[in-house]
């Protein structure tokens, strides 16, 4: 019997999977396209059909449908289950003593969000709902818009939505956790409609008289909601938004509105939007930018900024930056900066907001996107229009506001050319701007300058990760592996002597050939684990990612694709063979050179000559290319 990732296996085709995703291009038996997971110009991405796997044969990334879906929405193994299972519809049996419930508990609680949405759904597109909906055209928002985010409307009861949950089985108390009811009575009833005797009750609905916007987790599950008072009446007295309190499933610190639909975007485009409204997101991702997402009631959080580091180091602000320096705003553009995010500001026109521009002109907000200034820049440009830089004043002001900023730099060549564009400003010495920086403390700012060398550590480190490639004798015995699989008549030239001197993966695999002379790898096209009994689960990865080369016509020495054959094949399978006996040879007269310097150190004369004489003797072994 099937296991539920083999039956998901079975259902889906990764061209469908990954297609979904990315718009693959035919080309042969195989698929390519634009690797969302590096910057490249000319597509290195494969996807293979008839082995049921993707490869980028520039950064290296690949595996099966499993691997994509966790890499490109930056999940884990039982996030990627979940996704596929619905794809493929393969229902996961829960296991019963595993099974707690705390999980049984969240099930029921995003059935009640659900149903919940669908509720709001319906209440927006009924008749006697126009003005809400016609509220929501005349701000530019399509039909399809409303549709694709499921915007609805809370009637203006006490209990409408907690009727329609408890007639479907579902208790007050769930309700209540979901954060759609509240138990206690309210202190008036103004905030939503006239107050009537016997209306309100000990348990009524959170949501009255409001545009319903329905929060998403990264599954596109909806999680909590935000609403906006739709009614004039009693404006003042009551919040135009209100959200979902914390709860099970919502938690307004680690939630981003919209990043669900926009993380596949987001990598694509190398950059987020942040905006700050609901309206925003939409409106914005409407005109063409779906690569946005919004803060649901918060500043940002490091678990906020640490989602959207999976897909992007680049963040451009779109809303009111208060530069002050204990402003919330301040302190999470601060936060992004500690954890390495590149941060660039789209200034907006004064009392305007993303949704008012491109709702009026997507081109306006495209030219807004195309200025957008880096954070410093931004910050330049305020401290210097609020101040005078020719009165002592100012420069003492300019530089308080400044410096703390350029103190969080974590690269000093950045950080000393922004002090040197500081002196020249405000025309002083960029000494005495060193003696004012030494005086700063991040930690009056609640930070420490620990947090900012590490989020530079940090940095460099995933940065040298993805720059770390195989070594050059790696890139060969890949290369002549795969040459021996296309020409298989060359297998001769690799005699036993020369087979020890490559690595177990690739030995294994050319003595195999060797015993089996008719046997072709690169045949198997639908090649997998089980096929040849003597291969480990590892190996058979190797290989059929070495088939996968071969079929492309991947060249890993040169990092580039084979356009037609090679022009003489044996030539280049002789000079790979020299190249790995020269590569082992010279390794091991580094390892017997250090004995020599030992030897000498420790005044064995006789074991030092023996060493010189075996030393000699192999260089003679060194081959001339």
């Amino acid at each position: 019997m099937f296991s539920p990732i083999d039956e998901i296996k079975n259902r889906l085709d990764i061209v469908d999977v990954i297609g979904s995703y990315l718009k693959l291009q035919k080309t042969g038996a195989n698929y390519r396209v634009l690797c969302p997971f590096h910057s490249e110009k000319k597509p290195s991405l494969f996807v293979s059909p008839s082995r049921q796997i993707w490869k980028c044969f520039g950064c290296g990334a690949g595996g099966g449908i499993f691997d994509f879906v966790m890499k490109i929405e930056g999940i884990e193994f039982g996030d990627a289950l979940r996704i596929l299972a619905r794809k493929a519809g393969v229902e996961l049996k829960k296991p019963d003593p595993e099974f707690t419930k705390w999980q049984t508990e969240k099930t029921r609680l995003y059935e009640i969000c659900e149903l919940a949405t669908q509720f709001f759904e319906k209440q927006l597109g009924s008749k006697t709902r126009k003005a809400v909906k016609n509220y929501l055209l005349d701000r530019g928002l399509r039909e399809s818009s409303i549709k694709k985010w499921r915007l609805g409307y809370a009637p203006d009861t006490w209990q409408g939505l907690s009727e329609f949950l408890t007639c479907r089985g579902y208790k007050k108390e769930e309700i209540e956790k979901a954060g759609l009811g509240i138990s206690s009575p309210p202190a008036s009833a103004s905030s939503s409609g006239e107050r009537r005797a016997g209306e309100i009750s000990s348990f009524y609905d959170r949501f009255r008289g409001r545009i319903i916007f329905p929060i998403f987790d990264l599954n596109s599950q909806v999680s909590g909601f935000g609403g906006r008072i739709f009614k004039e009446k009693n404006k003042e007295e009551i919040a135009k938004y209100i959200n979902t309190p914390n709860t099970l499933l919502y938690d307004k610190s680690r939630i981003l509105y919209g990043l669900d639909k926009a993380k596949v975007e987001i990598r694509k485009r190398d950059f987020c939007i942040l905006v700050e409204g609901y309206m925003d997101v939409i409106l914005v991702s409407q005109g063409g930018y779906e690569n946005v997402v919004a803060v649901s009631g918060t500043a940002l959080t490091s678990p906020q900024l640490k989602m959207l580091k999976r897909y992007s180091q680049n963040l451009y602000t779109a809303f009111d930056m208060d530069v002050a320096g204990g402003s919330a705003t301040k302190r999470g553009i601060d936060l992004a900066r500690a954890q390495g995010f590149n941060i660039k500001v789209i200034t907006m026109p004064e009392d305007k907001d993303p949704a008012d521009i491109v709702s009026k002109n997507p081109l306006w907000f495209d030219k807004l996107v195309g200025e957008a200034k880096s954070i410093l820049e931004f910050y330049f440009e305020t401290a210097f229009s609020k101040f005078d830089p020719k009165k002592v004043e100012g420069k003492v002001e300019i530089s308080k506001a400044l410096l703390p900023s350029i103190k969080r730099i974590p690269n000093k060549i950045a950080q000393s050319h922004w002090i040197g564009e500081l002196a020249k400003r405000l025309m002083v010495r960029e000494e005495d701007l060193e003696v004012e920086l030494k005086k700063i403390n991040l930690e009056e700012y609640g930070e420490k300058e620990s947090d900012f060398r590490f989020a530079l550590s940090e940095t460099e480190k995933s940065f040298e990760k993805s720059e770390i490639k195989k070594n050059r004798k790696d890139l060969l015995e890949e290369r002549i592996t795969s040459l021996i699989l296309k020409y298989p008549q060359y297998l001769k030239l690799i005699s036993e002597d020369y087979l020890s001197y490559f690595s177990p993966d690739s030995r294994e695999i050319l003595e195999y050939l060797k015993q089996h002379p008719g046997f072709n790898f690169n045949s198997l096209a639908d090649f997998k684990e089980g096929e040849v009994p003597a291969f480990s689960p590892e190996l058979t990865r190797f290989l059929s990612n070495l088939c996968f080369a071969v079929e492309v016509d991947y060249n890993p020495l040169q990092e580039k694709f084979d356009s037609e054959d090679l022009p003489n094949p044996e030539d280049e399978v002789r000079v790979c063979i020299r190249e790995i006996k020269n590569f082992e040879i010279k390794n091991e007269l580094n390892q017997i050179s250090e004995k020599i310097k030992v030897a000498e150190e420790n005044k064995e004369i006789k074991k030092a000559e023996d060493l010189i004489k075996k030393f000699n003797d192999l260089s003679q072994k060194l081959i001339d290319r």
